[in-house]
């Protein structure tokens, strides 16, 4: 049978980290990361200046979380720490319920700092999803990064392959649905996608459960003023 580290190379996904020892690293994570621009859409603005997502990537989270809680028997936290204030992702997080939205956030590594402080996390139990220079802080320090690619930065991912800042490389570029290839992938490593989606197909009793708790979070909205992170009530 096709092992699934080979299902994700054959799609053309890069191994920085050998299959065996991510699927090591994956074993200790309790939090998942995400930046926004470049990496649930290819970057491109509107004109306020949003960024748009896709319900197949959103999905992919969701079978995520639902996997890691079944697995782990706890809410895994999710967030997104971003360097702008881009509406659609305040939508999709409040919508998804995820913990936390940090935006405009210039060194990014103070929010996940801040973040792990708040919930008494340590760097090795985050995953990280990113796609470019802006997010190096992050990948330098947490536990698993999945980095989405992009066709025009060649130099970008041979240095994050050369400093040893990413996990695995998609093969799916940002907007077409790379986040769902990482969701998958680390479903897949952790061996426990083919229960997730049955059970997810069954929804009685476990996916209702994991449901009605999800839905009980209240997402947390964080930006910094004056050098000091302040919760936002109407981003």
């Amino acid at each position: 049978m096709i092992s699934t580290a080979s299902i994700f190379t054959n799609l053309g996904g890069i191994f920085v980290t050998s299959p065996q020892q991510l699927s090591k690293k994956i074993k200790n994570l309790k939090a998942f990361v995400f930046d926004w621009d470049g990496v649930f859409n290819d970057g491109t603005k509107n004109e306020q200046g949003s960024s748009n997502f896709s319900e197949i990537d959103s999905m992919g989270t969701n079978l995520l979380r639902f996997g890691w809680w079944r697995w782990q028997q706890q809410m895994p936290y999710t967030l997104v720490i971003s360097g702008e204030r881009n509406q659609l992702s305040f939508h999709l997080a409040k919508r998804e319920h995820y913990h936390a939205s940090y935006f405009r956030i210039k060194h990014k590594i103070e929010a996940l700092e801040h973040f792990m402080a708040l919930h008494g996390l340590k760097a090795e139990e985050v995953a990280f999803f990113f796609d470019d220079a802006l997010d190096l802080s992050i990948a330098e320090r947490c536990g698993v990064r999945i980095m989405i690619r992009h066709r025009g930065n060649p130099l970008f991912q041979q240095y994050v392959i050369n400093n040893g800042l990413a996990d695995y490389i998609t093969a799916q570029q940002g907007g077409d649905f790379a986040v769902r290839e990482g969701c998958e992938l680390l479903l897949g490593m952790a061996g426990i996608y083919d229960q997730t989606i049955q059970e997810r197909h069954i929804y009685y009793p476990q996916y209702n459960d994991y449901y009605t708790e999800r839905q009980a979070i209240e997402t947390q909205f964080f930006t910094l003023a004056d050098g000091q992170f302040e919760r936002q009530t109407n981003p």
